[in-house]
């Protein structure tokens, strides 16, 4: 696989042109059940200078406290900011990361930490969250709390989010970058970053060396 290597810096300026809007009809609109099948070629973008971990503290799914760093340091950890009435990219993106990880040893499933941010929080209670990331992967950690905090948290890592707001047809979308930072369990810092589009096939083949700390 090629790699590109690109500072964070760059990767900050260029937030903004990767924005994604996700709407839904209707409010109770549940979560897609689909698994992407195709994607770009390079997955990894591997940044020379790592992404330092958000100093994030906010609610878990079981309405506790979760620190990211204290929780997931020494963990090899991925996460995103999404929200669970996204009907697409969202689900989409999570489901493809759940389904490669089961093709990881039991072992290194359990050492994996995967991150799920919303961008909603006010529809997104801890029990929201529970609710959506059990159908997609039980053991990933679903995190909702002050929407100041969550985008100040997402914009040091070049991710920019807007507060949900109702479009031109009444529905309330969310926008929001759509990178997957992937954290090295021997650095906690945020070395590879995955764009939208990112396959199955592509995670599973990055994730073994992810779990590891290594570069895919």
């Amino acid at each position: 696989m090629r790699k590109k290597k690109l500072a964070a810096a760059a990767l900050l300026a260029a937030a903004a042109l990767t924005l994604s809007a996700c709407g839904t009809d209707k409010d109770d609109a549940g979560p897609a059940a689909v698994v992407s099948q195709e994607g770009p070629q390079q997955a990894a973008t591997v940044l020379d200078q790592p992404f330092t971990k958000p100093n994030l503290v906010l609610t878990d799914t079981q309405g506790k406290e979760y620190d990211l760093r204290k929780e997931t340091a020494g963990h090899p950890t991925l996460v995103y900011f999404g929200y669970t009435h996204c009907p697409d990219v969202c689900p989409l993106t999570m489901s493809n990361i759940a389904v490669a990880k089961k093709q990881l040893p039991k072992a290194e499933q359990d050492q994996l930490r995967i991150v799920f941010v919303t961008t909603d929080p006010q529809r997104d209670t801890p029990a929201a969250l529970g609710a959506w990331l059990k159908g997609i992967d039980p053991q990933a950690v679903g995190l909702t709390g002050d929407f100041a905090t969550i985008q100040a948290a997402a914009r040091t890592l070049g991710i920019t989010i807007e507060p949900p707001h109702k479009d031109k047809n009444g529905k309330t979308v969310s926008t929001h970058g759509t990178q997957v930072i992937a954290f090295s369990p021997k650095t906690n810092g945020g070395y590879l970053l995955y764009r939208e589009g990112v396959t199955v096939d592509q995670y599973a083949k990055d994730l073994p060396k992810i779990v590891k700390g290594q570069t895919p």
